[in-house]
C-alpha cells in the first residue's frame, strides 16, 4: 500500500539531489532554498524510516536505501513525465518527445544520417540530443531525464539497473595534424610522448580508464603536458595549430583522417576495442517514435560497419 504522506515534490527533491549529488545544487535547480530542501528530504526519510543519502567527504551519496529508492523514484518520474508528454502531445497534435543522450563519438560519426533519415518518418516527434560525458548521461537517463543512451558499454557497476544492445566496437586512437614530427619513419612514439601536448580523454570518461590501462602497458610515463577534455572542438582547433597529440575514440575523427585533416600514428591500440551500443532503464517501455529512432540507429550502425569492411 502506498504511504499518501510521501508526495510528488518529496519524490522530485529526492531525485534532483540524487543526480546533484549536493543539496545546494539540486536547491537551485529547484529554485527553492536550501533549507526547504533538506526539510523535504528528512520528510521522506521519516516516512520510509530510513536514511536515503549519506556523508562522502564534503559531497553526499546515497545509501543502499537510497540506491534502491531511486530505481523505483526515477520510474516513477520517467512515467509521470511520459503521461503528460502524451496528453500534452495529444492535445497538440504532435508526437511524444524523444530524448537522447550521446557520446561525442557517436554524436559525429552515427547521429546525423540517423536523423536524415528518422526525419523521414515524420512522426511528429521532438527530438532532443544531449551530448556529454558517459557518467553524466547515464545519471540524466537513470532519473529519466533522457530516454536513451548511445555510446561505449559502461562498467559493470555503473549498469545496475539498466540494459545494453550491442551495435559495434571501436578503438581508441592517437590522431595528429599532417606532417606531425612522429610521422617520421622510425621513430619511437612511445618514448616521444612526453614531447609533445597530449590530448586524453578525461578520467570520469567511459574510455578515460581505457586510455591510463594502454599507457601503463606501454610504460609510458607521466605527461606533462597532459590536457583532459571531452570536447572534438577543441580537439581539432588544437591541433590544427600545434604539434599536439590527441588520443580519442576513432569514431570522433573518423572524417577528419578519411579527408586528411588527422592522420592516425602507427599504433596497434587493438586491446582498446569497446563495445558500442543502446543504453536503456531496464524497467521502461520505449514509445514508437524511440522504438523507430532505435531502429534507425541500428540500420545506420550497421550500414557503417559494412563500408568500413
Amino acid at each position: 500500500m502506498v504511504d499518501t504522506r510521501v508526495k510528488f515534490r518529496h519524490i522530485q527533491t529526492f531525485v534532483e539531489i540524487a543526480r546533484q549529488k549536493s543539496v545546494v545544487r539540486a536547491a537551485a535547480s529547484l529554485h527553492i532554498s536550501q533549507p526547504a530542501v533538506t526539510k523535504t528530504i528528512r520528510e521522506l526519510e521519516d516516512v520510509l524510516g530510513v536514511a536515503l543519502f549519506e556523508r562522502d567527504g564534503r559531497s553526499i551519496k546515497l545509501s543502499r536505501y537510497g540506491e534502491i529508492f531511486l530505481k523505483h523514484a526515477g520510474a516513477t518520474m520517467t512515467a509521470l513525465r511520459q503521461a503528460v508528454d502524451s496528453v500534452s502531445q495529444d492535445a497538440a497534435n504532435t508526437g511524444t518527445p524523444v530524448r537522447i543522450g550521446a557520446l561525442p563519438t557517436v554524436s559525429v560519426r552515427i547521429m546525423p544520417d540517423v536523423m536524415s533519415t528518422f526525419l523521414r518518418e515524420d512522426t511528429g516527434s521532438t527530438v532532443k540530443i544531449v551530448t556529454g560525458e558517459n557518467a553524466v548521461l547515464l545519471e540524466q537517463l537513470r532519473v529519466g531525464e533522457l530516454d536513451l543512451v548511445v555510446g561505449r558499454l559502461a562498467a559493470p557497476e555503473k549498469m545496475t539497473g539498466f540494459s545494453f544492445e550491442h551495435l559495434y566496437s571501436e578503438k581508441v586512437r592517437f590522431v595528429v595534424r599532417a606532417n606531425h614530427p612522429l610521422l617520421r619513419e622510425g621513430t619511437a612514439i612511445y618514448e616521444r610522448l612526453s614531447e609533445f601536448p597530449i590530448l586524453t580523454p578525461t578520467r570520469n570518461s567511459v574510455i578515460g580508464p581505457v586510455v591510463e590501462q594502454f599507457l601503463i602497458a606501454r610504460g609510458v610515463g607521466a605527461l606533462p603536458k597532459r590536457i583532459e577534455t571531452v570536447s572534438d572542438a577543441f580537439g581539432r582547433a588544437f591541433l590544427r595549430n600545434s604539434d599536439a597529440i590527441w588520443i580519442i575514440s576513432e569514431g570522433v575523427v573518423a572524417a577528419d583522417i578519411a579527408d586528411g585533416t588527422l592522420v592516425v600514428l602507427p599504433l596497434d591500440t587493438g586491446d582498446t576495442s569497446g563495445p558500442v551500443g543502446l543504453t536503456m532503464r531496464a524497467d521502461t517501455q520505449p514509445s514508437l517514435p524511440l522504438l523507430l529512432l532505435m531502429q534507425t540507429i541500428r540500420e545506420t550502425a550497421e550500414s557503417l560497419a559494412s563500408a568500413k569492411t
